[in-house]
């Protein structure tokens, strides 16, 4: 039976707070004392407050930057890159949206700042890495917690490929870019310009979305293919990889105007609506996680919220 927007709206409304505070923002359009209420309840209850209270007495969340210490190869093989170390939990916790200036999540931020190293050369955390891709979601989380990411930004200005993105693989030499490493620098270099970030981004902000508007946020330039089978399958939470939806949501966060080039990737996304007007999660990234926010296969509460949102921002063109 097909549902009205108001019924998926209160589904969702029953959900974490961390959907529930976005929700009031992007979709009811609460008023802003209303949002602030519910979005101070993500540090307190559910999802926030659990991972929160998962952070290590040095500011880390087990023991490591960007993996696990000790990590194990074995698990590695078998379940996949995991998730559950500082960096890509601060990534959560920005996704939940714990508000940086709640004295629990500033303090959370604060810590794993002035007490997590990189595995790779011992640098502080807000400090970067090597890897553009890394980098790229270290700008979003400095810039997060109030701390000046301009040095890791001008970095990734410099490696800026000539094809307009970025790729983790080119300090190895790679010439090409990767949608994946693209939409991670992409979005930390859109908070950074959003915060008043001193280091002009606004050209290579432009490249980049060309390069994912030129391969119509999924496609092979050259060919015209598929580039990744998993781009066109919606994932939550996202970790390093790209997706149709999380390309799209860069676009409406960063205030661009819907591009034409765009409109298979969003009749894609309608595609994958449900009769009850909700979207399943496609699939969760392996790797081990602190606990399981959704089930693969089952109505998605993200994903419903993400898509909404986008379909919003395209609509209104």
């Amino acid at each position: 039976m097909a549902s009205s927007r108001d019924d998926v709206v209160e589904w969702l409304l029953d959900g974490d707070p961390a959907i529930r505070w976005q929700v009031l923002r992007d979709l009811v359009g609460a008023d802003p004392e209303s949002v602030a209420t519910e979005r101070a309840r993500v540090a307190r209850e559910g999802w926030g407050v659990r991972l929160l209270d998962l952070q290590w007495d040095d500011g880390s969340w087990d023991g490591g930057a960007c993996f696990p210490n000790p990590v194990s190869e074995t698990a590695y093989e078998r379940e996949g890159q995991p998730w559950t170390a500082t960096y890509p939990t601060l990534s959560l916790l920005i996704e939940l949206g714990v508000d940086p200036a709640d004295p629990r999540g500033a303090d959370a931020f604060n810590r794993a700042g002035d007490g997590v190293r990189w595995e790779e050369g011992g640098q502080a955390l807000f400090d970067g890495e090597v890897e553009p891709c890394i980098n790229g979601r270290t700008v979003a989380i400095a810039t997060y917690a109030g701390r000046d990411a301009s040095p890791i930004v001008e970095r990734l200005l410099a490696e800026r490929l000539t094809d307009g993105g970025w790729n983790c693989e080119a300090p190895h030499a790679s010439a090409v870019s990767s949608f994946d490493t693209t939409v991670n620098v992409l979005e930390g270099m859109a908070a950074y310009a959003a915060a008043g970030g001193r280091v002009p981004v606004d050209a290579a902000l432009r490249g980049g979305e060309e390069y994912l508007l030129e391969r119509r946020m999924f496609r092979r330039r050259s060919t015209g293919e598929v580039a990744n089978p998993g781009y066109v399958r919606l994932a939550f939470p996202s970790q390093w990889h790209y997706d149709i939806l999380r390309g799209l949501d860069h676009l409406r966060v960063a205030g661009r105007a819907p591009d034409a080039r765009a409109a298979e990737a969003i009749d894609l996304l309608r595609s994958k609506r449900r009769e009850d007007g909700r979207w399943d999660l496609d699939r969760v990234h392996a790797g081990r996680v602190h606990f399981s926010l959704e089930s693969a296969g089952e109505p998605s509460r993200w994903i419903t919220l993400r898509a909404l949102r986008v379909l919003d921002w395209w609509d209104a063109r």
